[in-house]
């Protein structure tokens, strides 16, 4: 039986690196080829012919969001990501993305699973992923509502000065991982998680989690302190 070929577009290539791994567990599945942004992955794409791409939301240059509708021109699309953001989420569904996985929610068998079925059209979610999903859709319902706090939360993205892996860390962080379960999630070690949260603390004025949560989905405002 001809093996599954799979492309892998992530800017992290630690993550290339472990996704790569579990895929080569499979005897039906084989990683073709890896890049590093969404215009890398779109000329991968067009000269590999892959059955399945896994494409991350928050890469340099052109990210998974922007190449997500030329991609899916050309191979179905499993979303490999650590964003949890409703808004994107659906984004990447209304694009026509297969499917979306958070890093830290799969297992090994989970992925192998995912990549079998987005390539013949079956869907599939982990838990944050479909509970946003539902969430946003429940809030289509209602317009009005949280619709300030959204767009205060993507404002301050940019008012803080947030790296791509900060913005990931801080995301995690307001979904309520630990450090443990972040490092996991992000394929990086416990301390490299305190030292991002060190400087998102510093950037974001914040002493503490709840602190930090609050201004960044919008519900403080920047430059007035908390309680320390």
């Amino acid at each position: 039986m001809a093996r599954l070929s799979v492309l892998i577009a992530d800017d992290d290539p630690v993550i290339r690196a472990g996704l790569a791994a579990i895929l080569s567990k499979a005897e039906d599945i084989e990683v073709i080829a890896e890049a590093a942004d969404g215009r890398e992955a779109l000329s991968l794409a067009r000269r590999h012919a892959p059955d399945v791409i896994l494409l991350d939301v928050r890469m340099p240059g052109v990210d998974g969001i922007s190449a997500l509708p030329h991609l899916v021109q050309l191979a179905p699309v499993l979303m490999t990501t650590y964003s949890q953001v409703a808004e994107i989420i659906r984004e990447a569904l209304l694009l026509g993305a297969g499917g979306y996985l958070v890093h830290g929610e799969f297992t090994t068998d989970e992925l192998l699973r995912a990549v079998r079925d987005v390539s013949v059209g079956r869907p599939h979610f982990t838990p944050t992923a479909a509970s946003a999903l539902l969430a946003e859709l429940r809030a289509s319902s209602h317009p009005q509502r949280d619709v300030s706090q959204s767009t205060e939360r993507l404002n301050n993205s940019v008012v803080f000065g947030l790296s791509s892996r900060e913005e990931e860390v801080m995301d995690l962080i307001a979904s309520g991982m630990n450090n443990q379960q972040i490092a996991s999630a992000c394929f990086i070690s416990e301390k490299t998680v305190k030292n991002h949260i060190n400087r998102i603390f510093a950037k974001l004025q914040s002493a503490t989690r709840s602190e930090a949560i609050a201004r960044w989905l919008g519900t403080a405002r920047p430059g007035v302190s908390g309680h320390e």
